[in-house]
């Protein structure tokens, strides 16, 4: 995943003595980093890992799976002789200050293959195409063997050429197809043809090869390294440790700008964000095309043709206040015609990604209200410098106007949230419980530590369900375990969650640098040292948190989680925390809710629909192959195309009902953090308009053939049924007061 728990750790002070003209002129001797990455892994990983010949092998196995995932720029020979010359002893070569020299000449093979299957891409591309035979490509070739000789390698990439061309051509066709039937212009029309873009896109590849530094390669190398441990322990050089960085706090330096790398070796504007640099600059469009970057304003343009996202970020990103100057083809320009666009950096919030509210009024058959508050969140940001800028405080201002308006019960959404801060994520927990164990953690050799809530008295008490999907992890899990734990809310979603359940902490490699040694850009190491239990004793790791209801998406596949990487820890379980009191599990409700929710979608259509689609994405996974006959492939969309249509059809008229039904009895008010801090009323808002109020992105030029109908009021049937859950847990908690079952909250 994208985000982690971590804690950050200051430079010392000695740093700051080195001379800056000196250091400048310096380069990073990635070699005794390697020795110091090695070092802090040893001493600092949850596993007490055995720093031996059996770890070197899968050293190996770990950086050549990141290079060649797909087992297809290596020959077995290439393995061989790496299996030979370094299985053995990389462990051993980390230590000695050695280990670069294996990585480079390794790289440099992995540079000799990509070139030299450029070539067998440009011979295959020149050649006339037959779709007519029965061959097949694997889908994944992540346990596949290796190229066993040259002609095996050369048949193996003129089968995925040709699949390329193949797809292309089809996707092309299809898009062409839809166009006629609904009467509208082919929006790829214009587009280059199918074998010139697919010889573009391997070009681009080549060119992300190539274009390694020495610093890269040895970046890519340790984390691998690092890696082999867990999935969750990286090295990280000094632009990466920034990007995370700006991750967590949810803010960065720059013009405020979503761009993407068009197949083309353009870089393309896709989002502007409102109020940013850019947006007030106010030269800079949707859809622009991006050709150049002067950093400086020097004048000097690096050509960033067939740049890496990350690249370009790089030299467009900067200090605060200073300038940079884009060399920008306007977006309907005719092509080759550029202008120049100076923009001064600063701070920019990434909103979009910011916790937000809304609350849905919900109508019953007999016309009475419920007023039913959403809180999304996507992901546990924090600044160690700003607490009132972390997303605990600002799901508590959130809360607190949801509450000034006295909502019936509460969903808080954590679909999609990979994690983040671990002081966050308690911090929230004491919002809906009182002082009480919120996680637990173990280290290796330390006695357990317990965190507790840090409120004395919840904030909100009322009916809560957390939904959850298989893409919510660390952080997510460990608030959706502690309030399931305590008994405090209700688990909604996909079958669990995703089973992250280690502790990373950034560890500096510079402190550990010899004294004279460069060690400005000597990078973290973010390793995994503990890890994180429930209060209840049952670690999340690999099975995650389970749902109490379960509505299942088509996340809901073994091919999502912590169990499918590799050198994954495993799941265990400690004692319960000791000062756990939870509250009465009866109140909860749940076998009446189970009942009610399994009455409701016992003849879910779209249920059905999800059953299906995971069934069948289980079944090309075991299959794991493609067809490259284009008549096969051909009758494989006519039979997708087929079914859309019919379950389009029945979807219309289903949500036409809906829609109708949504009318009278639903109304929806969105809640903003500005709307909280300028004290607004609440305003009435359509869920079904796309919210561009903190970022203007433009539209993919095929999103007027999606012939699928929208669902009524931007909600789908996870969100409707948790909508319902909440309800019923209102009216039988509404009920249980009356009746003196339960004393009513104050």
């Amino acid at each position: 995943m994208k985000r982690f728990i971590l804690r950050q750790i200051a430079l010392p002070a000695i740093m700051a003595l080195a001379s800056s003209t000196l250091l400048s002129a310096q380069k990073t001797d990635y070699n005794e980093v390697g020795k110091q990455v090695s070092v802090l892994l040893q001493n600092n990983h949850f596993s007490d890992v055995k720093w031996n010949k059996d770890l070197s092998d899968k050293f190996l196995d770990t950086y050549l799976r990141e290079l060649d995932p797909r087992r297809m720029y290596f020959l077995q020979s290439d393995i061989d002789r790496f299996k030979t010359d370094y299985a053995p002893r990389l462990h051993d070569m980390l230590l000695r200050k050695t280990s670069i020299t294996a990585a480079e000449d390794i790289y440099q093979t992995y540079i000799s293959r990509a070139k030299e299957s450029m070539e067998l891409v440009n011979a295959t591309l020149d050649e006339p195409f037959e779709f007519t035979k029965n061959e097949t490509i694997e889908l994944s070739r992540k346990d596949a063997p290796w190229p066993k000789d040259e002609a095996s390698w050369k048949q193996l990439w003129h089968l995925n050429v040709k699949d390329a061309v193949l797809s292309e051509t089809l996707r092309r066709e299809q898009f062409a197809r839809l166009a006629i039937e609904q009467g509208k212009a082919d929006p790829l029309a214009t587009e280059k043809p199918p074998l010139e873009i697919v010889r573009l896109r391997y070009q681009r590849k080549l060119r992300s090869i190539t274009d390694a530094d020495a610093d890269a390669i040895a970046t890519r190398f340790l984390a691998a390294v690092s890696s082999t441990l867990d999935p969750h322990s990286f090295y990280m050089n000094d632009r990466q440790n920034a990007q995370f960085d700006s991750q967590m706090k949810n803010q960065f330096v720059g013009i405020g700008v979503e761009i993407r790398t068009e197949d083309d070796g353009a870089t393309v504007i896709k989002g502007i964000s409102v109020g940013g640099p850019a947006e007030k600059q106010g030269e800079l469009k949707l859809n622009d095309r991006i050709v150049g970057v002067d950093p400086q304003n020097t004048g000097h343009f690096t050509d960033i043709h067939f740049m890496s996202i990350d690249q370009v970020s790089d030299l467009i990103r900067g200090e605060e206040n200073t300038p940079v100057r884009l060399k920008v083809e306007p977006s309907g320009g005719a092509p080759g015609i550029t202008k120049m666009i100076t923009i001064t950096r600063g701070q920019v919030e990434t909103k979009n990604e910011q916790a937000s509210a809304e609350i849905i009024e919900k109508k019953d058959e007999k016309g009475i209200a419920r007023k039913l508050g959403w809180i999304t969140l996507p992901s546990f940001y924090g600044h160690s410098e700003n607490r009132e800028s972390g997303s605990a405080s600002h799901v508590e201002k959130l809360l607190r106007r949801l509450m000034e308006e006295k909502i019936d019960g509460l969903v808080i959404d954590l679909r999609g949230n990979g994690g983040g801060s671990l002081p966050e994520v308690c911090r929230m927990a004491g919002l809906f419980i009182k002082r009480g164990p919120v996680v637990q953690i173990k280290k290796q050799l330390a006695p357990i530590e317990v965190i507790d809530s840090q409120l004395r008295a919840p904030v909100y008490q009322g009916p809560l369900i957390i939904l959850i999907d298989k893409t919510s992890a660390s952080a997510s899990e460990i608030l959706a375990g502690a309030l399931q734990d305590h008994n405090r809310a209700i688990i909604v979603g996909d079958s669990s969650s995703y089973g992250k359940g280690t502790v990373q902490e950034i560890k500096y490699v510079a402190p550990m640098m010899p004294f004279f040694a460069y060690s400005e850009k000597a990078g973290t190491v973010k390793v995994t040292i503990k890890k994180f239990y429930r209060p209840s004793g049952e670690s999340t790791q690999i099975q995650g948190v389970r749902s109490d209801i379960v509505l299942p998406s088509i996340y809901d596949s073994p091919e999502i989680g912590e169990g499918h990487w590799d050198n994954c820890l495993s799941f265990d379980t400690i004692r319960k925390a000791p000062d756990l009191a939870p509250l009465d599990r009866n109140h909860l409700f749940l076998p009446r809710l189970q009942e009610l929710s399994a009455g409701r979608n016992q003849h879910n259509i779209e249920l059905i629909y999800t059953r299906e689609d995971i069934a069948e994405m289980k079944k090309l996974m075991q299959d794991n192959k493609s067809s490259l006959n284009k008549a096969v492939r051909e009758q494989e969309y006519s039979l997708a195309r087929d079914k859309s249509v019919t379950r389009n059809k029945e979807r219309i008229a289903r949500f036409d009902q809906m829609a109708q039904e949504d009318r009278r009895s639903l109304a929806f008010y969105k809640v903003t953090l500005d709307d909280v801090a300028a004290k607004k009323p609440l305003i009435p808002y359509d869920p079904t308009q796309e919210d561009q109020a903190y970022m203007r992105r433009a539209k993919d030029k095929t999103a007027a053939l999606d012939d699928a109908p929208k669902w009524p009021s931007g909600m789908d049937y996870v969100k409707r049924e948790s909508l319902n859950i909440v309800v019923d847990l209102a009216q039988i908690t509404e009920s249980a007061h009356m009746a003196g079952i339960l004393k009513k909250n104050g």
